[in-house]
């Protein structure tokens, strides 16, 4: 059982949504420029005003939209990794492979670390599910 999507997630630092594109301040800022600066004579034709409010209301959803995902890919995280609870699983760290059973998930900023039970009794702390590269 591959654990790479978990690990990708969680390791992505989940949150707002990223984006390079206009913001939602951008489009305010440039609406009320255009606004601002309009011919009196022939100002915004009631068409294309009512186009761009609903632009902005097509905007304003999206990012609704995106932010409930991204609380849903985050839940969807800690679940993954709460399931992994009495597993065994094998984690790369410091170059070589560990055999474990999963005894604790943690929460630290959002983001799942894991305590691990070796064979030998020994315990390794603050494993991330990235690391981990198999799970029995």
């Amino acid at each position: 059982m591959s654990v790479n999507a978990l690990g990708s997630v969680v390791g992505s630092g989940v949150g707002p949504a990223q984006s390079t594109g206009l913001k939602e301040s951008d489009f305010i800022r440039l609406f009320l420029t255009q606004l601002t600066f309009q011919d009196p004579l022939n100002p915004v034709d009631n068409q294309q005003f009512l186009a761009q409010l609903a632009q902005f209301t097509t905007i304003q959803q999206l990012q609704t939209l995106s932010d409930n995902i991204m609380g849903e890919l985050e839940v969807q995280a800690s679940t993954q990794a709460v399931g992994l609870l009495g597993h065994t699983v094998q984690v790369t760290q410091s170059g070589q492979d560990v055999v474990g059973t999963v005894t604790t998930v943690q929460f630290q900023g959002g983001q799942p670390t894991l305590s691990l039970q070796k064979s030998d009794g020994t315990e390794l702390t603050d494993v991330t599910p990235s690391q981990i590269t198999l799970v029995r």
